[in-house]
């Protein structure tokens, strides 16, 4: 059963996850980026603001691992460089990311890149574009997947198996292992908190 019930929105977690990790892939790159506040909209709650910022952490894991794989980044460059319809090209991204069916994982990696193209449009002189790419993924996101996160009780029930993922790229334990293992603990922690709450009301 979704969250949306209980004051929490996984249609507003959406759109302010999406935005958040454009926003993170592109803190490092310019200052010339549209704003992209009025694009998409606000968490409401502290608890919204939470799982957000933790799913982001999540996701930017998991895209690490998918930053190595050139057919992705060719597919991205495709994106970015080549003629035509750009709304078209990011369509097909969308449906290789999905092509095996939708998974948490899967819409993680969406999300990853679209922060990706967000970063290749401004290296590419195209700052105005950043707000095409929110918009496009918001739109997906919306008609292809909120009913899929619905169904498999929200962003809430996301935590464990985003966690599990975003472990599958840690070999050896590392000083930066340790802190993927505090991320992953920390993420069980709050969603388990979430959950427990949400339970209570």
């Amino acid at each position: 059963m979704a969250c949306e019930g209980n004051g929490i929105s996984d249609e507003r977690i959406g759109e302010a996850l999406i935005k958040e990790v454009i926003k993170e892939e592109l803190k490092d790159v310019s200052s010339d980026c549209p704003p992209l506040t009025p694009l998409a909209v606000e968490v409401k709650t502290a608890q919204e603001q939470k799982i957000v910022t933790q799913l982001g952490i999540m996701i930017r894991i998991i895209g690490d691992r998918v930053k190595d794989d050139k057919e992705f980044q060719d597919a991205i460059d495709g994106v970015a460089c080549c003629p035509g319809s750009k709304w078209d090209r990011f369509k097909e991204v969308a449906a290789k990311v999905f092509q095996h069916g939708i998974n948490w994982e899967r819409i993680a990696v969406l999300f990853y890149v679209a922060g990706k193209l967000a970063v290749r449009l401004v290296e590419a002189h195209l700052p105005q574009s950043v707000t095409d790419i929110l918009k496009w993924t918001v739109d997906f996101f919306k008609k292809n997947l909120l009913g899929w996160i619905r169904e498999h009780g929200g962003w809430i029930n996301s935590f464990s198996d985003l966690a599990v993922a975003s472990m599958q790229g840690v070999s050896s334990l590392s000083s930066h292992s340790y802190g993927l293992i505090f991320i992953f603990v920390a993420g069980l922690a709050i969603g388990s908190f979430i959950t427990w709450r949400m339970t209570k009301h």
